[in-house]
This record gives structure tokens, sequence and C-alpha cells, in this order.
């Protein structure tokens, strides 16, 4: 637990504002020269129900979500349904304040809107003494009144955000930029009034004794705060895709909802359709006419799309979908993460599959591999799948602007062109051989697009001739499978070979212990390892992001420098460390689990936590909501 950071909370209702009040924030600590990173909690609900946004700033690099957090802003929630504590929800209006103080540190700062949240409903969760316990500092203001002398109730969070600046002693340039930049007129004047009101009475009204100020900082470059999801739909961008279509669910909308606002300008389309087949199967149809297409959606959705997946596949037609993690099965909890998904993104769809699947670990990743997804599936005429979460999805961090700084790439890979099809193989009946199995480079049989010249062929889902023609030869059948099959075998030796590795290793490069984890954990996971190391252990971490084709000789090289192994993830059935075992069948009992699936994600302190059990092979579970299961045979 670091004593340098700031890890501020905002709570209220879903329609309270609480997101944008948050992203604003965290750009104005960016810019004050801070690292920052978010992590977003919200209901299943279009309005009311306890949302809330941690932003973690401090002077150094954050990777992750911190071990609790040390400044309240409850604002109430102004949508509750019911505020009676024998409702069936309970008491709405005061959960923002009420649910989120197990979490707050010691010596914290707590910030209430007692003008929504009254005395009574503060003297029932025992607040006064629950602070003395804790030496909290506690300072309750009538928010919802101020904001309504200025206008608009929604002001009182442009209020909370100046009496925390206040309390911090931060200074206000930075918040009134921001202000600038997205008002002007009188709502402008009206929200920078309020903001100087609010930090103007904590001053001159309150003496506060706590110890708790916002960090200093500063940047050598210029930063962007970004979410997974900017890094997904800005990668595709670059990549050269210009079709997407889908349909809205939570969290892949904001990937989706990205590339709908930006298409318009630059000649792309954006279709939202009646539901994920009709995405999947349009995606599939526009890359076949020859544009870089993409669609995705999130677990039930996602399984609509496994026949025009399976089509994908055997057309052998390039194509980009993203799956959204969500905690299931069926509807489950649509707005919290999980990493249950991983074994059906792998294998659905009918048959033995041919598929790349990447799985990005923070926002660069997420940015890089869409990228290597979009080069991949047009140079192997092949499917790709970028997995991710609700974590990843919706969690911002500053991110070097110069990060960017790269070439678009729009070409359409392993396309002929006309003249390169003039030379082409083609049967008796003028078809251009587009399936031909003789001579296919590393399994791919370059492809036409309708329209050139020579380039005609039949296209089917069905198992087929090299022409197209429907074909149940069984030599034919064997052909056209191990080579649709060959290219994940040059796909696996390329990504090890022409690019920089997609995995990442961290902390003792000789460690005596290992710990292993897969997409957006990784962040905890890495300042576990490090804060472990600190501590004495000697750890290395080991963050995958390749599922498909698997990346055997790094993980390999990984176990085999350690003793044994600790699998991070977030599910109840262990399926990244299932897919090593499978894999790597001989490492099983090297291998012990560490899961999490109560839909929050992991804290360091957890992981920190799950190795000191498990290397003390205590008979305990860890005090966090996290389940150890032992190596297989144990």
């Amino acid at each position: 637990m670091s004593s340098d950071e700031l890890i501020w909370r905002i709570a209220g209702g879903s329609g309270d504002g609480i997101d944008s009040t948050s992203q604003n924030f965290a750009k104005a600590l960016m810019r004050s020269g801070l690292d920052v990173f978010t992590h977003r909690h919200y209901p299943s609900r279009i309005r009311g129900g306890h949302t809330y946004v941690e932003i973690r700033a401090a002077d150094h690099e954050v990777q992750s979500r911190g071990d609790g957090y040390n400044f309240l802003l409850a604002l109430g929630d102004s949508f509750a349904r019911n505020p009676q504590e024998e409702a069936y929800y309970g008491n709405e209006e005061i959960k923002p304040l009420s649910e989120n103080l197990d979490e707050l540190r010691e010596g914290g700062i707590i910030v209430y809107d007692e003008g929504l949240i009254s005395e009574e409903d503060v003297a029932d969760i025992d607040l006064e003494a629950r602070a003395e316990e804790n030496d909290w500092h506690v300072f309750p203001l009538d928010l919802r009144s101020l904001a309504r002398e200025y206008g608009r109730e929604v002001m009182r969070n442009t209020a909370g955000v100046g009496v925390t600046a206040a309390l911090l002693e931060m200074d206000l340039d930075h918040i009134e930029d921001l202000m600038e930049d997205a008002m002007s007129g009188d709502v402008l004047q009206a929200n920078l009034d309020i903001l100087h009101e609010a930090y103007e009475t904590i001053n001159e009204e309150y003496d506060f004794d706590h110890e708790l100020r916002a960090p200093e900082g500063t940047h050598e470059t210029e930063q962007a705060l970004l979410s997974g999801s900017n890094a997904i739909a800005y990668g595709a961008i670059d990549a050269g895709c210009r079709f997407i279509a889908g349909y809205p669910m939570t969290p892949w909308t904001d990937v989706f909802t990205i590339l709908s606002q930006n298409f318009p300008d630059m000649g792309g389309v954006s279709e939202q359709v009646e539901d994920e087949i009709a995405a999947a199967a349009l995606a599939v149809g526009a890359s076949h006419a020859g544009a870089k297409a993409m669609s995705g959606s999130s677990g039930g959705g996602f399984a609509l799309m496994s026949e025009p997946l399976g089509l994908a596949e055997m057309t052998e037609t390039p194509l980009v979908l993203v799956e959204s993690m969500r905690a299931g099965p069926s509807t489950g909890m649509p707005t919290k993460p999980e990493q249950g998904d991983l074994e059906f993104v792998l294998y659905t769809s009918q048959g033995d599959s041919s598929r790349v699947v990447f799985a990005p670990g923070n926002v660069e990743e997420a940015y890089e591999q869409t990228r290597l997804a979009f080069e991949i599936a047009w140079d192997y005429q092949i499917p790709t799948i970028i997995i991710y979460d609700q974590k990843l999805s919706g969690e911002n961090t500053n991110v070097d602007v110069e990060f960017f700084d790269r070439e678009p790439a729009p070409d359409l890979g392993s396309t002929m062109s006309e003249e390169e099809l003039r030379e082409a193989a083609h049967d008796a009946s003028g078809k251009f051989r587009r399936f031909n199995y003789d001579d296919a480079e590393k399994g791919v049989s370059p492809r036409s697009l309708p329209g050139q010249k020579g380039g005609r062929f039949l296209a089917t889902g069905n198992e087929h001739s090299p022409v197209g023609h429907i074909s149940e030869d069984p030599n034919n059948r064997v052909f056209q499978m191990d080579r649709r099959l060959e290219k994940l075998e040059h796909i696996r030796e390329e990504l090890e070979e022409e690019h920089t590795s997609n995995q990442t290793t961290f902390g003792d490069e000789n460690a005596e212990y290992g710990v292993i984890t897969w997409g957006s954990s990784q962040g905890a996971v890495r300042e576990a390892v490090e804060r472990l190391n600190e501590n004495g252990h000697s750890v290395a971490g080991l963050g995958v992001s390749d599922m498909m084709p698997f990346p055997e000789t790094e993980v390999t090289a990984f176990l085999e420098s350690v003793d044994e192994a600790m699998v991070v993830e977030m599910n109840a059935t262990a399926q990244f460390r299932g897919l090593i075992q499978k894999e790597l069948g001989r490492f099983g009992d090297k291998m012990t689990s560490l899961l999490k699936y109560n839909g929050e994600p992991f804290e360091p302190a957890e992981i920190v936590e799950g190795y000191e059990v498990n290397l003390a092979e205590e008979d305990r579970q860890p005090t966090a909501q996290v389940r150890i299961e032992p190596a297989t045979g144990d």
C-alpha cells in the first residue's frame, strides 16, 4: 500500500453523472503531471442503482486499481427507486455512502451530500462511531442545495469536485481548463461559480488536519487518457478497418460506438443491425467484397456469431471479431468483469477450428494486438478474435501520445491484383483456383475479390474443391483441412520470429516461484509481483496474450524456470490453467490457481495474500473473496 497516492472514489446513482465527472477529474489529475488509472463499478440499470468510479493517481506508474481507497465523495442516489430501508433493494439513496465504507482506508476522507443523505440515514449506519474507530475525516455538505442555487441539481458533481480540490489543496487551473473545453456561455459560468464557491466554503468554514494531499508529478511527454475500448477502436482504424456491423451489448458497445462516431469522417460504414447473427454475417460479406471489416459482441451475442464465424473459417474470409467478456452464464451480471469466455471463444463453432485469438492485457497491448489481428487475418485469410473484458473495456489510464505515432496499414494482405490473377491457376471452366492446395505457401492460397477479371470462384460453407464446388472427396477433404490448419503453425512461427512478443515477463529473472495470468488481470499481477519481491520473496510474472495459436515455447521456458507457479484469473473453472495443461500437460502438477469471480477485478493485495497462503501451504483460504485451487493430483 503506497502512502504517496490518491485513490478517489466518487459514488452516486446511475444517471447522476458519475462517469463523466470522474473522467474529467482523471484528466485534470493527468494534466497536473500524475499517472492515473480508473476503475468503474456500475449496475445493469439505466437510472438509479449504486455506481462508483475510482481514480488512482500517483507520481509513479500505476498499472491497476489499488488496495482500497482513501477519499470518498458520496453524492447519494438521486434516482433511488424506494428510499426505504425495508424496500427489497434497501435504502438506495444512502448506498453510495453505506456500501463504500468497508474499503476506505484508515485516515481517509469522506465527503457526503447531506442534501440527499439525511441525518437519520447516517445515524442508522453508525457513521460517527466508525469514523472515530478508523480515524476518518468526515465532511457533510449540502451540495444539492448549493447546486439548485446555480440552476441545476446535476451541478452538485461540480461542487463535489471543488470540495475535493480544496481538501487536497489542489489548484483549480486544470479543472477550469477542462470545463472550458466542454462548456460555454451561461452553463460554463454557472459551473465555474459553483466550483469556486464550494472550494472557498471548505477553506473558509472548515478546519482540517488530515494528511492526505494530491501528489505532485510531471510528464516528460504529452499524455492521452484512454480506455481499452478506445485502443481497440483506434487500432482498428489505423489497421485500415472501414466497415463495422454490430448490435449494442454491454460492454462491447463502447468499441462499436467509438468506431460508429469516427467512420463518417473517413469514408467508413457502420451498420447497427437486428441481431448479432446479421452483424457477423454482414462483416463476412463486407470482407469478401474487399473491405477490412470487423464485428463483435459480448457473451450471449457472440454465441449467435458462431455460425458466421465458422463460415469465415471455411471460406477463408479474413475477419476480425471482438468478444468483450462479462459474468455469465446467460445474462449473468452484464456490467461486471469476468474472464469466463475463454473456452467458448477458443472452441465455438462446429468442427475443427482455425482461428487466431489475442487477449490484450492493457491499453497499449489492446492497440497493438488489434492492429496485429488485422494483419494476421488478411495475410492468412483467417478469422482473428480479440478477447477482453469489462475491466479493460472501461478502465482509463494515461498513455504517451508518441506511442500512437506510427504508419497506418490499409493493405489487403494476400489479395491478388488482376495482373497476378492472369498468371494464377484456373480450371477448364475459367474459374480461379481460389482454394488451391498444391502450391499454397504457408497454407495460404491467395484470394481474389468479386469483380476482378479472372478472379471468379465459388464460396460455400460446405467443404469444397479448389474452385469452390462442394466436394466430399476424402482426399480433397484431408488436403483442404490440413492446409487450413497449417496456417496456425506458420502464424506461430511468424509471431515468434517477426513480431515483438505479445507475452510480458516481469519480476525476478532468477525467481523460484512464478505467477501467470492473462488479459486484464496483468496489471494487478505485475504490481503484486513487484511488491512480493520488495518484501524479500523471489517471484517472476508472465502475462500471456496469445491464446491461439498457443505460445508453447515462451510458456514452457517460464514454467521450466520456476519450482511452482500460480495461475491468476477471473473465473470459477480455471479456464486458462486448463488451456496450459491441455497444451503443456507435463507441467500440470506445478500449477495452482488463484480464482476470483465475484464481479470485482483483483486488487494487488489479494494476489500477494494468495501467493503467501500458497507458499506457506497453510490450511486456509485467503481472507478476500478469492479461491485457491490446488494443482492436479494434490
